[in-house]
């Protein structure tokens, strides 16, 4: 098995994360994205989107990084990561939404304006990434855990942009609940932390 994978990515990183969690090993394939090999025609013949992370098991293509979640803890029948129940499941769908959504378009977008350059407003992005952080630590509020009373895919999917949030000048201090549930994610076995970078809040 191998993921394709690059260590400033808070996608490939939650990709990388679960299979830890999970105990599946896999080879972890660096691509270099300063040099546009998630363009090439070998890497978009595999995904043509041309983005990571990307998962290659055994010849089966599985790209996004909540869809090889969902990939991996079904192969692995994993329930306890991905309930298989209907309402167990709606739950982690909404946080999954939420990461692909708001955390794409909030701390993930202010993290690229200070280490990518990215063309984003910042302040746009970083009200926007304080929009949900403040929705994210109301719902922590007397709860462990995002989406059930046990850890699941929907918070390793929310984990890594919303801790290397300060790299895009996005303070935490004012959310205990997510600070909080932030240290319990760390503290899971197999646990893998997330490239830092000097930048923004954190430089």
């Amino acid at each position: 098995m191998k993921l394709y994978s690059h260590h400033l990515s808070g996608h490939a990183h939650r990709a990388r994360l679960f299979l830890s969690l999970i105990g599946v090993d896999a080879e972890i394939v660096e691509v270099d994205l300063a040099k546009g090999a998630h363009k090439s025609p070998e890497y978009l013949a595999l995904d043509r989107f041309g983005q990571v992370p990307l998962l290659d098991d055994d010849g089966v293509i599985v790209a996004d990084s909540n869809a090889i979640m969902v990939y991996a803890a079904k192969k692995h029948g994993r329930g306890d990561w991905l309930p298989e129940d209907a309402l167990g499941a709606a739950k982690v769908q909404r946080w999954l939404s939420v990461a692909a959504g708001q955390i794409a378009f909030g701390p993930a977008a202010a993290r690229l304006v200070t280490i990518f350059n990215a063309g984003f407003n910042p302040e746009e992005v970083i009200a926007r990434a304080h929009g949900v952080l403040k929705l994210i630590d109301a719902e922590l509020e007397g709860r462990d855990w995002i989406a059930a009373e046990r850890p699941t895919i929907a918070d390793v999917a929310l984990y890594s942009y919303v801790a290397r949030a300060p790299e895009g000048n996005v303070d935490l201090n004012p959310y205990a609940n997510v600070n909080a549930w932030l240290r319990r994610i760390e503290a899971l076995p197999g646990f893998v932390e997330f490239a830092r970078t000097p930048v923004g809040l954190n430089a």
